[in-house]
């Protein structure tokens, strides 16, 4: 085995043992959080949609992969026209990489015309914590009953270039094209990439 593939392997090892935390197929943790408009909303407030979390940092390269591509912002419109709630979640502390203020995240997502239905600030990392989030991005869907139904990367190929994006599979708008005709999720659970979420502790 090569170090590459050596490396890949005990990334998926380490993945799937804190993810073993998470729990496909079983109900996703409840939590309230501010949004970057001063409102306070609670995952249980989208009972009966299903919901995307979207861990994020918009300083991290990977992020940028998928925001400058418009990648992400097509995600989130292309499924905001199937009611489906998208949130994404910022956990960097104050002080560290990605950390911004209500204002300057409502500046980003306009300037990224970026389409989140809420964007929430999780600065105590707990909510970050609770769901085992690990990298920006690092994804999550929830299904209208509340059971969390994947949890991973956005796609497959690890890497911060946008060029990979066509390449790659795509896991995240398989998963929901998939769940929003009645199917299953054929990947439930992969290892997710990016840049290391920037915890207060």
């Amino acid at each position: 085995m090569s170090i590459k593939q050596l490396c890949g392997a005990l990334l998926l090892s380490i993945t799937l043992n804190v993810s073993a935390n998470i729990k496909v197929d079983a109900p996703a943790p409840d939590f309230t959080l501010a949004t970057s408009k001063g409102e306070t909303v609670s995952l249980s407030d989208y009972k009966g949609q299903y919901v995307v979390l979207e861990w994020t940092n918009h300083l991290c390269p990977y992020v940028v992969k998928h925001y400058g591509s418009e990648n992400m912002q097509n995600l989130q419109r292309k499924y905001a026209e199937q009611d489906v709630v998208w949130l994404s979640i910022i956990s960097s502390a104050e002080g560290k990489q990605g950390y911004v203020s209500a204002t300057e995240a409502n500046e980003l997502t306009e300037s990224r015309s970026a389409a989140p239905t809420h964007v929430l600030f999780d600065e105590s990392g707990e909510v970050g914590k609770m769901y085992s989030a690990m990298t920006t991005p690092h994804m999550y869907i929830i299904d209208p009953v509340g059971q969390l139904r994947y949890a991973g990367g956005i796609d497959s190929i690890k890497s911060a270039n946008p060029a990979d994006i066509p390449k790659a599979d795509q896991f995240v708008d398989l998963a929901l094209t998939s769940l929003l005709s009645g199917g299953e999720v054929e990947r439930k659970l992969t290892p997710p990439y990016g840049c290391s979420i920037k915890y207060k502790s």
